[in-house]
């Protein structure tokens, strides 16, 4: 299969009718190589971000060796995909089956946990198992982050002590973790949730030997163009180092978004247009989810042989199905005479997007094409690593 350069030389030489991911593995690479060069510890990758397999791979070449999985799907892939990697459970709520299943059929001995319950599954799952890494989450704040995962999980605060004291009975190696949210927007995000953990562990007296602050590092979306990551890096090595816990102790973190988003975009054609509203071939039930339901933006460009130079122009999308909830308010800004017809890329949709395709209403139908040029928008330097373009097409 040829590759391409761009989305241009595909809508140009195959004018597809589906709707076509477009995916770059060199950026996803780039992305990790960043992670286990920068981060001041130990980068496990979200699988629920992206759960393909040819992006564990490309992850994996590029010095990903540890995956946060949260389902016993996830550990499937993962193990099939990479039977050497490193899976941690990193959900606080699992079945006792599923628990069982990770432990003794793919080697997980990572849990995390969020209650003296979820302890007693754990322990009982793995039949007092001494060889396990348990880490207790914490309830932060989300107000620095664009979605919020501040409510679902978390110990207690009436139970956190015991929890911790009860957990250390158990736990080979026992850590906290936390979720400040999803796009984090600034380092204060996890410097304040530090402080929570340091609390927690003058509170319990408890010796800790992991730190993970989780996910929610952030990427650039129309509107939101955070901070340098290296920014939260180093804020997060500064409390790290604070912290009442011994020269040993590890630090991880759980990027998901910030490994991923980049990897995919989607190419879509327009099938009508009506005023500033256009009717596009994904939508909703789509790569476009977050799109629709919670407003989120996502650039888009135009991509026609003739470049526009038609004055930019704010638009609406409305998806392939008959669902009227099947709607992209936006606004997505593209030039004034994009009509009918017209191809259009819609970029960062590796995190999230095309890992929510359904099938609803007989839509959905898609290829997937690697392209070499870059993505729509990054927090990476463009001058790293690049792809073997010997076999591309260029248009």
């Amino acid at each position: 299969m040829q590759d391409f350069h761009s989305a241009l030389g595909l809508a140009t030489r195959r004018k597809p009718v589906q709707p076509i991911t477009l995916v770059r593995p060199h950026a996803a690479r780039r992305a990790a190589r960043f992670f286990v060069e920068k981060f001041p510890g130990k980068s496990l990758y979200a699988v629920k971000a992206n759960p393909a397999p040819d992006l564990l791979e490309v992850l994996w070449d590029g010095g990903i060796t540890h995956y946060d999985v949260a389902s016993i799907g996830e550990v499937r892939v993962v193990s099939q995909t990479l039977p050497q990697a490193t899976m941690c459970f990193m959900h606080p709520v699992k079945a006792e089956e599923v628990i069982e299943e990770a432990y003794f059929c793919h080697g997980v001995k990572t849990f995390s946990l969020d209650s003296l319950d979820e302890l007693e599954k754990i322990r009982k799952a793995t039949r007092g198992a001494t060889d396990l890494n348990l880490l207790v989450r914490l309830k932060v704040s989300s107000e620095h982050s664009k979605l919020s995962l501040a409510t679902k999980f978390g110990a207690d605060s009436d139970e956190l002590s015991q929890l911790l004291l009860e957990t250390r009975q158990v736990a080979d190696a026992m850590g906290i973790c936390f979720h400040v949210g999803s796009q984090a927007m600034t380092p204060a995000a996890y410097t304040e949730a530090m402080e929570r953990v340091r609390t927690a562990i003058i509170e319990s007296s408890v010796t800790i030997d992991i730190i993970d602050v989780g996910g929610g590092f952030p990427s650039a979306y129309p509107g939101m163009e955070p901070p340098p990551l290296e920014s939260f890096f180093e804020a997060i090595h500064e409390k790290f180092e604070d912290l009442p816990i011994s020269y040993s102790a590890e630090l991880w973190c759980e990027p998901g978004r910030a490994l991923c988003a980049e990897y995919e975009s989607v190419l879509v054609r327009v099938e009508r247009r009506r005023g500033n509203d256009l009717y596009i071939n994904d939508g909703a039930y789509g790569a476009l989810f977050d799109a629709a339901h919670i407003g989120w933006r996502y650039p888009t460009e135009l991509v026609r042989a003739e470049e526009s130079d038609a004055p930019l122009a704010h638009f609406s999308f409305y998806g392939p199905t008959c669902d009227d909830m099947d709607h992209m308010k936006g606004p997505f800004v593209l030039p004034e005479d994009v009509k009918t017809g017209d191809y259009l890329e819609i970029g960062m949709l590796g995190a999230y997007g095309c890992a929510m395709r359904t099938g609803f209403n007989g839509f959905g139908v898609e290829d997937r094409i690697t392209v070499s040029d870059e993505p729509m928008m990054s927090l990476y330097s463009f001058s790293a690593e690049r792809p073997d373009e010997s076999n591309v097409v260029r248009l």
